[in-house]
């Protein structure tokens, strides 16, 4: 669920991989495998909930509630 939700968050802010990958510290290739279901670090899931304004329980799919 979270490789869909970091696909549909980065797409909704009318972002690309590359521009996700430069704020998240990584590669477009590193964006790209995550959206495809790879696993995601900690430290990178939590850059994105900053970028994406939103938990990580919710990123992760854990929950249905944003904050």
């Amino acid at each position: 669920k979270m490789d869909s939700r970091i696909c549909s968050e980065r797409a909704a802010r009318k972002m690309t991989q590359a521009e996700l990958a430069a704020k998240v510290g990584v590669t477009r290739d590193t964006i790209s495998a995550w959206e495809r279901g790879g696993e995601v670090p900690g430290s990178a899931l939590k850059k994105m909930t900053e970028v994406f304004d939103c938990s990580m329980d919710w990123l992760a799919g854990l929950t249905e509630t944003r904050k």
